[in-house]
């Protein structure tokens, strides 16, 4: 606010979170069938943007099969004793921003 007696001016600042980027993105991982798959990747930044990973063009959410973990800026997905049927692409999103194994 500006205030010179006889006029009066005031103005808003608006904050904007600048997007993160994945700066270490996922590796592929070979599991043999009962055991877990660990993926892990890093942003740049701790953020509150929506996150999310994939198994082909499923989003998972943390359950029995899976845990999300996110520690800082490093994001963690566990699936939890594989079968074949969990093979293929796991994918992470975050923003416009994606890595793939």
């Amino acid at each position: 606010m500006c205030d010179t007696g006889d006029q009066q001016t005031t103005a808003v600042v608006h904050m904007k979170e600048p997007a993160a980027t994945i700066v270490e993105m996922l590796k592929d991982v070979t599991s043999y069938e009962g055991e877990d798959a660990v993926f892990e990747c890093r942003l740049s930044r701790e953020t509150t943007q929506d996150a999310q990973w994939f198994l082909g063009d499923v989003p998972l959410q943390s359950n029995e099969m899976n845990e999300i973990r996110v520690q800082g800026t490093r994001h963690t997905l566990i699936l939890r004793k594989v079968t074949l049927e969990d093979c293929g692409p796991i994918s992470f999103k975050v923003g416009q921003h994606t890595s793939g194994a």
